[in-house]
């Protein structure tokens, strides 16, 4: 709980959503999604085509969270359609998973221009949005998608070589940093690592099933 909720915690529901912002009184992801698209807290939203919210299941319980949208995720405006996303595809039914089974989205919603990594600035400006993603959706289990969503999520002093396969526990998250899709394009050996998280993943998701 922040500073602010535990100032407004001893207010009554009604007067505490008064002082709320509006991402976090959302109670829907269509209801945050139109927050969201209406955002112009950085200046990402003035160099993309369109805002890329996150897809899938509303009451995922794994859900995936990358960098930031590419050039074909700003172009179709859904997350991970590009090269890196038709891989991240094709592990999901190795693992016998399905992408309408999950929720995937990004740190930032907007496409960074050229395809750079998110700013600081930019990360805490959109920060916000993906926090109330997690609070609506309520996963089980959260798949950190390279360095900075791993830094974002849990910690800057995380190195996703360092630490990815590991499980972290962090905020209610139980999280598994691994590398990001498109690394696996630049290093093909980064695809057995990889695979080995996502094997760990689905066991321990299989034993939260019971």
């Amino acid at each position: 709980m922040t500073r602010k909720q535990k100032q407004l915690s001893f207010l009554p529901e009604a007067k505490r959503e008064k002082f709320q912002p509006p991402w976090e009184q959302a109670r829907s992801l269509e209801e945050l999604e139109q927050i969201v698209s209406d955002c112009r807290s950085c200046r990402l939203r003035d160099s993309c085509r369109q805002v890329v919210f996150g897809e899938g299941n509303s009451k995922a319980e794994i859900m995936l969270v990358g960098e930031g949208p590419g050039r074909a995720e700003d172009e179709i405006g859904r997350p991970f359609v590009g090269a890196a996303g038709e891989l991240l595809d094709k592990i999901f039914s190795a693992a016998g998973l399905q992408r309408a089974e999950v929720f995937i989205c990004n740190v930032v919603k907007c496409r960074p221009p050229g395809n750079r990594l998110p700013t600081p600035d930019e990360v805490r400006a959109c920060l916000p949005y993906l926090r109330a993603q997690l609070r609506i959706i309520k996963p089980k289990i959260v798949i950190s998608l390279g360095a900075l969503a791993s830094q974002t999520l849990i910690d800057p002093s995380v190195r996703i070589t360092r630490d990815r396969g590991r499980w972290i526990s962090k905020d209610g998250l139980l999280i598994m940093p691994t590398f990001h899709p498109a690394a696996l394009l630049r290093d093909p050996k980064k695809k057995k690592p990889v695979w080995d998280d996502i094997q760990a993943v689905m066991r321990r998701y299989e034993q939260m099933k019971g």
